[in-house]
């Protein structure tokens, strides 16, 4: 048996009184910390999974597509959404389904997956491109009060030119010349200086009747291979966004 000195036994009696007051507390402290840190490393495998499962089936989703298999395509964008919401793989094959049925003729599908992204996606700018996508299908439509009322929502910067741009070319087609000079006007001082694309609006402008600002009426020469020399519509707006970076 040991023995103990009296300062020994003394720290000892009170290294027992004290676990016996703050003993449960220290235990409890302890099991959930470690409950926590199970929880993380639990969350963080499970999201890593989830993560590489979306990420094969946007995957196949591509592959559908490419091969114009719309059928396997929507069977792929179904999984996604239904059971990978969560990830940016989602709204992403939703973005790519859109296009494909839009290119097929099937409008009211593209707009559901558009729409889909709009009140799901996490992620503004994947929002703010199927705002843009869906506001070109209702202009396609003559709805032009409703691309308008979806242009209203809020945007950030990046997107001001194009959602003025296509602001104008739906007031212009109600015959509302005076607002779509003022959007065409707002498109201009919104888009890079640099850009190729401002030649396109500047053109528009012109057919309305409108002034070009600054030195744009100096009149800068056509850089693309539309009619007229007027650049297609921006290919940042109409491409599928990349897939996104496992996390």
């Amino acid at each position: 048996m040991a023995v103990y000195d009296s300062h020994e036994q003394e720290q000892l009696d009170d290294l027992k009184a004290w676990w016996a007051r703050w003993g449960n507390v220290v235990t409890t402290v302890v099991v959930i910390a470690s409950a926590v840190a199970i929880g993380v490393q639990g969350w963080r495998w499970y999201t890593l999974r989830q993560a590489d499962e979306a990420g094969v089936l946007y995957g196949a989703l591509s592959a559908a597509v490419r091969d114009h298999d719309l059928p396997r395509a929507k069977d792929a964008t179904t999984q996604l959404t239904d059971r990978y919401a969560r990830t940016g793989y989602a709204p992403r094959g939703a973005l790519l389904l859109a296009k494909a049925l839009f290119d097929g003729g099937d409008a009211a599908g593209a707009k559901a997956q558009l729409t889909w992204v709009i009140d799901h996606g996490d992620e503004t700018e994947l929002k703010e491109i199927a705002r843009y996508r869906l506001a070109e299908i209702l202009l396609d439509e003559k709805r032009y009060d409703d691309a308008l009322k979806v242009l209203d929502a809020k945007h950030g910067e990046p997107f001001a030119g194009l959602y003025a741009d296509l602001r104008g070319d739906a007031l212009a087609a109600a015959g509302k010349s005076a607002d779509a000079k003022a959007a065409y006007e707002t498109a201009l001082a919104k888009l890079d200086a640099k850009s190729q694309y401002r030649r396109y609006v500047e053109v528009k402008l012109e057919a309305l009747g409108g002034t070009l600002p600054g030195a744009a009426a100096a009149g800068a020469p056509g850089g693309g291979s539309g009619a007229a020399g007027v650049p297609a519509s921006p290919a940042a707006a109409a491409a599928p966004a990349a897939a996104p970076a496992k996390p």
